[in-house]
């Protein structure tokens, strides 16, 4: 029988002190069913704690260097996405009603045609639900495969999927929904991926005090994409009203369409591709970040190469000082995950649920909102494109003065009042300004108020981005362990979406008049109603808030406890 100390440990000890040794000795072990003795798992966990003391030595390299010109360009690479993203699931609200009169007028109704109730809520929410699917796929693959391995599958997902909802088949109406869902939900998957990658993506390169900005710029360049899609959408209806100009429906209801508006719609959903697709050369010219290629993948060698090129400097980890880092393995809904971070889940889900509830209905159906309080005249006394046009310019508006300075207003704040302080304000304020409207609402539809409704309509966009919209995708990428960094969020994300799905289905039926109800549709609780069930759901916001924790200023490995533990149980980590 051999014996540790005369025969193998000293060999092993002098010509192979480093980290292949474990493997060996554990191998030697299990084979002849021994413990190793106290000398080599002391050099064990030595050894160990020197690999997790390297790793956390790059981590706080990038935690306390300086704003690089690389951080702005991964914001601008990374916001691309956010850009199309929030263009190519948004957009469908502006063509909407467009897609109705096309596909759906009756010329034995004296209505323009719309939507029936399942295809309406098939045409909103079919994205919605390919994106939940792409949030927990994409967040479990980025976790396995590295988050730059699959980043940029999902830009080109979206680009092909968007074009080919514009290229839809036919020109029944069958036909055209069918491929317009099928692609839209694909879409959709793609946008999905882009939430948990993007996220972790941002917050892994940033550093530690200014890491809320840089996420919150990310996910702001959505602003810029839902003021750009009514921007085109204006644009390009103006452009086809002026070259093919139509007479209102109630005088030639046949004429107020015209065949040029087919290609209307087209053009919209597709052109949102452009900006996305430029920047793919530079999102795969994105190095892997140093906390996965680190602590996951456990090649600190690599990080540091990496990092060196993003920050513009030599990182020595020898002359850095670091923490040692915990060799948790411990696997997701584990009994520890649930002690760790089961309560941090439950606040990022739950707010993000209750937060896209009311954000979706009252983004996805503002078109029927303001045609309900006569902010757009009668659909009769307009063509089709003309209505299109109104809409757009409508949504302009509020996206312009309320959506977009919100989530810029999150930009300059979040890492000056903190993540917690500003959701739990957005909430408070959604609330707030939902009563505001709901309780004098029968006031406020009657012609010579609709200034007063549309003001604090507004203000409830305004503090959802200056709020809850942004900081919950912002928290979800900093507060768990890195090996389940964009699994967690994805799992955020899409229990959001869940929520989405909801307030996209359930409003539209939700807000229907209790006495006349739209042809195709039950009677509902009436808008009224729906707008205090929507103040409600956010003020259950306001409650759930209160167990998301504070991130400002604290490293990654600070926040999901990868910084500290026994020497027993330090170890490489690994997925």
């Amino acid at each position: 029988m051999l014996d540790w100390h005369t025969t193998i440990y000293p060999y092993l000890y002098v010509f192979t002190r480093n980290y292949a040794y474990i493997y060996v000795l554990e191998a030697w072990s299990k084979a002849h069913n021994k413990r190793e003795p106290e000398e080599v798992q002391k050099f064990s966990r030595e050894i160990a704690g020197a690999m997790a003391t390297e790793q956390l030595n790059v981590l706080k390299a990038l935690d306390v260097a300086k704003t690089q010109l690389y951080h702005f360009k991964a914001v601008v690479i990374a916001g691309m996405g956010f850009f199309t993203d929030a263009y190519d699931l948004f957009c469908i609200a502006l063509v909407t009603k467009l897609l109705g009169r096309i596909y759906y007028t009756d010329p034995a109704l004296n209505e323009p045609g719309h939507l029936p109730a399942n295809v309406s809520a098939a045409v909103n929410g079919v994205a919605l639900c390919g994106t939940l699917a792409g949030q927990l796929f994409f967040g479990w693959l980025g976790d396995k495969l590295g988050r730059k391995s699959v980043y940029g599958f999902t830009l080109i997902l979206m680009v092909l999927c968007s074009i080919a909802s514009g290229l839809s088949f036919g020109h029944e109406a069958k036909g055209v929904m069918g491929t317009l869902c099928f692609f839209r939900f694909w879409l959709g998957f793609g946008v999905g991926g882009d939430y948990p990658l993007s996220a972790t993506i941002m917050s892994e390169y940033a550093n530690k005090k200014t890491r809320g900005t840089f996420i919150a710029a990310v996910f702001a360049m959505q602003g810029f994409g839902i003021l750009f899609g009514t921007i085109v959408t204006i644009i390009v209806s103006s452009a086809f009203r002026h070259a093919f100009p139509a007479p209102p429906f109630y005088i030639d209801a046949a004429a107020s369409i015209g065949p040029e508006a087919d290609y209307v719609w087209r053009i919209i959903v597709m052109f949102g591709t452009i900006p996305a697709a430029l920047t793919y050369y530079w999102r795969m010219k994105m190095p892997e970040t140093a906390r996965y290629t680190a602590l996951i993948a456990g090649n600190t060698k690599q990080a540091t190469s990496d990092m060196s090129k993003v920050l513009n400097k030599e990182i020595s980890e020898e002359n850095v000082q670091g923490e040692r880092a915990t060799g948790d393995t411990w696997g997701l809904f584990s009994r520890q995950f649930m002690k760790r971070h089961g309560v941090h889940l439950l606040a990022t889900t739950s707010t993000w649920f209750l937060l896209d509830v009311a954000f979706y209905s009252q983004n996805l159906f503002q078109k029927d909102i303001f045609t309900k309080i006569g902010w757009i005249p009668p659909a009769k006394t307009m063509n089709a494109l003309e209505e299109l046009y109104r809409i757009a310019r409508a949504q302009a508006l509020i996206a312009l003065c309320g959506t977009v300075p919100g989530y810029w207003f999150t930009v300059a704040f979040i890492d000056i009042i903190g993540r917690f302080w500003i959701q739990l304000m957005g909430f408070t304020m959604m609330t707030i300004f939902m009563l505001a409207i709901a309780i004098p609402y029968d006031y406020l539809v009657k012609p010579g108020h609709h200034t007063g409704f549309v003001v604090l309509y507004g203000l409830t966009f305004f503090f959802a981005n200056f709020g809850p919209n942004s900081t919950t995708f912002i928290v979800p990428a900093e507060i768990f362990p890195a090996r389940l960094r964009s699994t967690c969020h994805g799992i955020s994300a899409a229990t959001g979406k869940a929520g989405a799905i909801i307030g996209a289905f359930g409003f539209l039926y939700a807000s229907q008049d209790q006495k006349k109800p739209e042809t195709g549709y039950s009677r509902g609780i009436g808008m009224r109603n729906a707008l205090f069930v929507l103040a409600g759901t956010n003020f259950l916001g306001l409650l759930f808030s209160l167990l998301v924790p504070e991130s400002k200023g604290k490293s990654l490995e600070e926040l999901s406890k990868e910084n500290v533990g026994d020497d027993d149980s330090i170890a490489p980590t690994g997925v």
